[in-house]
């Protein structure tokens, strides 16, 4: 495990690719940019399996308790070949839109989560040690809520299980980026 989570941290975890025909590799180079240049980036998704509305309390929840929280990333091969449509605003409550600085571009996304750092690394993240922490299946035990075409969630790290430590699927963690406030917007 790394030294970013701790049994009773909350953290986001996604899977990421090759996104809006951008390899992952390229995504990565230009968010590093974005932080450098605004400070700031924003990764986006879509779904709403974590739809901002339910990451900005959690996060927001996780941050007092810890002082930070993190995107967990799981890298994998994917066919998300959408147009590369940039968007030009932001907007954490539906209401009130703001125009998203020149220096940070977000695509083909309808959410995004704001990062302020974003770092390779490479730890295992056992799935029967985490649990649903938003959302009708609080309590959930990730391992069985990460399935099929579920692709991320907001989590919280669980202590090891003497009986079942080690025994359930792992996740491989090959990024991991720290959130910063708003935490998660809307897109347009």
């Amino acid at each position: 495990m790394t030294e970013v989570l701790r049994p009773g941290d909350g953290f986001i975890f996604m899977k990421v690719g090759t996104h809006a025909q951008e390899p992952l590799g390229d995504i990565i180079a230009r968010k590093r940019r974005e932080i450098a240049d605004a400070g700031y980036a924003l990764w986006g998704y879509g779904g709403n399996t974590c739809h901002p509305f339910r990451v900005q309390p959690f996060a927001q929840d996780y941050v007092r308790r810890a002082g930070a929280i993190y995107l967990c990333m799981q890298p994998m091969t994917s066919r998300h070949f959408a147009a590369p449509v940039r968007a030009a605003e932001q907007s954490v409550d539906g209401i009130h839109w703001q125009e998203i600085p020149r220096a940070v571009n977000v695509v083909g996304s309808r959410f995004a989560l704001a990062i302020t750092d974003l770092e390779e690394t490479d730890f295992v993240l056992p799935l029967d040690q985490t649990q649903v922490a938003v959302g009708a299946q609080v309590g959930r035990p990730g391992d069985e809520y990460l399935t099929g075409h579920v692709d991320k969630a907001c989590l919280v790290l669980t202590e090891p299980h003497e009986s079942t430590a080690g025994a359930g699927p792992v996740l491989d963690i090959g990024l991991v980026a720290r959130l910063g406030e708003p935490y998660a917007v809307l897109l347009r």
